[in-house]
């Protein structure tokens, strides 16, 4: 187990959540694109975005895929040249 796992694990247990269910990578990955395309605090928020969309029924997957897609098509002149 990494770090991660044992976090996740962790994590879990305390919101009564089950680790398995956790699509990690996505997460991670759709941090990364927001992080570099569009603005590092994005990275979070977009993270608790897709929360709030899969407890409200979204598709975990496709709801990562879209915002993954919205980062990927961000105006660079809109991007990490702001303030954080």
């Amino acid at each position: 187990m990494t770090v991660m796992d044992d976090w996740v694990t962790a994590a879990c247990a305390e919101l009564g959540l089950d680790p398995a269910e956790v699509p990690v990578p996505a997460v991670l990955g759709l941090a990364r694109d927001v992080a570099h395309q569009v603005l590092r605090p994005g990275a979070p928020v977009s993270a608790y975005l897709i929360g709030v969309a899969v407890g409200r029924g979204a598709d975990p997957a496709e709801a990562v895929a879209r915002l993954s897609g919205l980062a990927a098509t961000w105006p660079v002149e809109l991007g990490g040249d702001r303030p954080d």
